[in-house]
C-alpha cells in the first residue's frame, strides 16, 4: 500500500505506518495546488489542514481513502470523493480537550480583557483603573452551542469556575442536559438571549451557515462574550463587528471567514482583530492533541488494510434506500453467491449493499443483500435451483 502524507504527522506514526508494510511518502510542505501532480500511485492520502480538491481526487488513480488527520471534512471535497467510491475517514474527538482549553481561555481572556491589557503594557500605557472593571465568571451563564466531544468538555471545565451551562444541539434532549447537570435549550437563539457568554462548536455546513447573524447578535445581552473555535463560517464577521461596536461584545475567535492558505503569512481581517481577542486557527494545536490524531490515523490505516473499510468512515451510507431485501443460507461452497449474484444480474437487480457471514464450522453461511428492486421470478428459481443453496428468503 501507498501512502501520501501531505501534511505535518509525528515521526512515531511515519514509523508506525511502515511496520502496517506501508510505502511512505512524507510530503507535509505539499499545498493544494501542489496535489493533483503529487498524488501519484498513492492508495491513501493523509492531509490536515491541506485542501482536497476534485483535481486531486481525480488525478488519483489508485486512491482509495482519504484522511483527515482531524475531525472536520470540510477542507475535502467529500461528494466529489463519494461519487467515485474513495472512503473519507477522520480522527473524530481526539482534539476536543485541546479545543476545550483554548475555548475556556478565550473566554477567561475576553472577561478580562488580557490581550488589550498586554498591547497596552507593551505600548507603555498603564490603566488599572479601567481594566479593573470585569464581571468575572462565576454565577454567569455559558451557553454552548454545538454539544458533542468539545462542547461536553467545555461544560466540565467551565463547571470549575463555578458556571451554570445552558446548550443547543441538534442532538440533545431534555432528558440527556438533565443528566449532565446543564440546561436544554430549544434553539440557538434561546441560547442567545440566556447566556452570558456563548461558545460555538459547530462543523461548518449549509445549515450553520452564518448562524450568528444579526438577529442572533442582536438577541444576546449587552457586553456578553462570544467564543468561536468551531468555523469561521458559522459567523457573519460584518455583523459581528457592528455588534461589537453597538453592544459592547467582548469577543474571543480562533477561527475566521477567508482564513489565508497554507503558507500565506498575510492576515486580511485586521480591523476586526483589532476588536477581539484572537488567536491563529491553534485550538487543536496541541502536542497531546498531535499525538492522539496520529495514533488514530495509523488506526484507521490498519482497519483499511485489514478489513477494506476503514474506521471513522464519514462518506458511508447511513441506510441504504433499497426497499428489497434478500437472504441467502448456503453452504460455503465456491460459486455459491457467484450464481446469486449473475442470476440478479439477469434479471436487472442492483445490489446495493452484501454481507456474508460464515458459521462456526465453516461448512455453512448466509448471505444478506439489499436490493434497488424485486427480482423475477425465474431469477429466484435460478438461485432456488443451486444445489448449495439451504434456503432464501425475500422481503419489502
Amino acid at each position: 500500500m501507498n501512502i501520501l502524507i501531505a501534511d505535518k504527522l509525528s515521526d512515531q506514526a511515519v514509523e508506525d505506518l511502515k511496520a502496517l508494510g506501508a510505502s511512505i511518502r512524507f510530503e507535509p510542505s505539499l499545498g493544494a495546488d501542489d496535489l493533483p501532480a503529487s498524488i501519484g500511485n498513492a492508495d491513501v492520502l493523509i492531509v490536515r489542514s491541506t485542501k482536497v480538491s476534485a483535481a486531486t481526487i481525480d488525478a488519483g488513480s489508485e486512491l482509495s481513502l482519504i484522511i483527515r488527520a482531524g475531525a472536520g471534512v470540510n477542507t475535502i471535497d467529500l461528494k466529489h470523493a463519494s461519487a467515485q467510491g474513495i472512503h473519507v475517514a477522520n480522527c473524530p474527538g481526539k482534539n476536543a480537550d485541546a479545543v476545550a482549553e483554548l475555548a475556556m481561555g478565550l473566554i477567561i481572556a475576553a472577561d478580562r480583557r488580557i490581550a488589550f491589557q498586554a498591547s497596552d503594557l507593551k505600548e507603555g500605557k498603564w490603566d488599572k483603573k479601567g481594566y479593573g472593571k470585569a464581571p468575572g465568571l462565576k454565577g454567569r451563564t455559558l451557553g454552548i452551542i454545538g454539544y458533542g466531544s468539545i462542547g461536553k468538555g467545555l461544560a466540565k471545565r467551565a463547571a470549575a469556575f463555578g458556571m451554570p451551562v445552558v446548550a443547543w444541539s441538534r442532538s440533545l434532549t431534555p432528558e440527556r442536559a438533565e443528566a449532565d447537570g446543564i440546561g436544554f435549550c430549544a434553539t440557538p437563539l434561546d441560547v442567545a438571549k440566556t447566556a452570558d457568554a456563548v461558545s460555538l462548536h459547530l462543523a461548518a455546513a449549509p445549515e450553520t451557515k452564518n448562524l450568528v447573524d444579526e438577529t442572533f447578535l442582536s438577541a444576546m445581552k449587552d457586553g456578553a462574550i462570544l467564543i468561536n473555535t468551531a468555523r469561521g463560517e458559522v459567523v457573519d464577521q460584518v455583523a459581528l463587528e457592528k455588534a461589537i461596536d453597538e453592544k459592547g461584545l467582548k469577543v474571543g475567535l480562533d477561527v475566521y471567514a477567508g482564513e489565508p492558505s497554507a503558507g500565506d503569512k498575510t492576515f486580511p481581517h485586521t480591523s476586526l482583530a483589532a476588536k477581539i481577542t484572537g488567536t491563529h486557527h491553534v485550538g487543536a494545536s496541541t502536542d497531546q492533541a498531535a499525538d492522539a490524531i496520529a495514533d488514530e490515523t495509523v488506526r484507521v490505516v490498519k482497519s483499511f488494510i485489514e478489513s477494506g473499510k476503514p474506521v471513522n468512515l464519514v462518506n458511508g451510507q447511513k441506510k441504504s434506500p433499497a426497499p428489497y431485501g434478500l437472504v441467502v443460507r448456503h453452504y460455503n461452497q465456491v460459486g455459491v453467491l457467484a450464481g446469486v449474484l449473475d442470476a440478479l444480474k439477469t434479471s436487472g437487480v442492483n445490489v446495493e449493499e452484501m454481507e456474508n457471514s460464515v458459521f462456526s464450522g465453516g461448512e455453512a453461511a448466509v448471505c444478506s443483500l439489499k436490493l434497488d428492486q424485486e427480482p423475477k421470478a425465474d431469477a429466484m428459481e435460478k438461485i432456488i435451483a443451486q444445489k448449495a443453496v439451504i434456503q432464501t428468503t425475500l422481503t419489502k
